[in-house]
């Protein structure tokens, strides 16, 4: 069931975004090489107290995890497309790195993601991350009133194709509110026209994922967790909690 927000529950929702904002940037301004993922994750911790904010990550457990999540953020690492768990092998100069980060506060939730690279910056992960982000606007701009899913669906994956960067099967974006995980599904690809129609008051986390070699297969790793391409290649992961209006789609995990 799809819960519609009120207005004073999208500016709640819009306080835990900036919590997230917040945890994002400055988990970003200390990635460098010698940090490790370790320290991101309690950079972000710090964040999230201070802000008197908790963490949907911090010990989920869904139906497919052999164990609850150990961190705050998922730091997923060149050809880690998400939920990397946060280690202490300290960062590499040229490393591609993508950190996602929620919050819980008051009793709403925030859910954002970014890509960025630690140190000097190879030319196709900066085409790479740059098309991501390029995929984020284009289905942000599409999640309008009276749109469906399949229209945002269909705006990032268009992007992602275009530029020939492969889709993970079976992973996109979702609804957030109460809980990080809400229904409806925001698939990373799809036919316009198709699915829930939007309307005034849904929220969505939006975030689509590419993969650098084109394929769209990925494994999992021996954690249970980190989701990495199948063929090697390099992948990255934005997103936005985003707010269905009448005036327009609003970013409530911007800075």
């Amino acid at each position: 069931m799809i819960e519609m927000k009120t207005d004073a529950s999208l500016r709640a929702m819009r306080e835990a975004g900036r919590v997230v904002a917040r945890a994002l940037t400055a988990v970003r301004e200390q990635a460098a090489p010698g940090v490790s993922p370790h320290e991101l994750d309690r950079t972000a911790r710090a964040v999230l107290a201070e802000a008197g904010a908790g963490s949907p990550f911090l010990g989920y457990r869904p139906d497919w995890a052999p164990v609850p999540f150990p961190a705050v953020v998922c730091v997923s690492v060149n050809d880690a497309i998400v939920h990397g768990i946060p280690d202490g092998r300290p960062l590499a100069d040229g490393d591609l790195v993508s950190v996602d980060c929620g919050a819980i506060l008051d009793g709403w939730a925030g859910d954002a993601a970014v890509s960025f690279t630690v140190g000097r910056a190879r030319p196709e992960d900066t085409r790479l991350i740059d098309t991501a982000w390029e995929a984020l606007e284009a289905g942000i701009a599409a999640a309008r009133v009276g749109n469906r899913i399949g229209d945002i669906a269909h705006a990032i994956g268009r992007v992602c194709r275009a530029a020939g960067y492969g889709i993970p099967d079976g992973f996109g974006g979702h609804g957030i509110g109460r809980t990080m995980h809400e229904d409806p599904g925001v698939p990373n690809e799809g036919r316009p026209g198709r699915g829930v129609r939007l309307r005034h008051g849904m929220v969505l986390a939006i975030e689509p994922m590419l993969l650098a070699g084109g394929a769209d297969d990925w494994r999992t790793d021996g954690d249970g967790w980190t989701m990495r391409t199948l063929d090697g290649s390099r992948a990255a992961h934005t997103e936005h909690t985003v707010a269905i209006t009448d005036d327009g789609p609003r970013i409530l995990t911007a800075l």
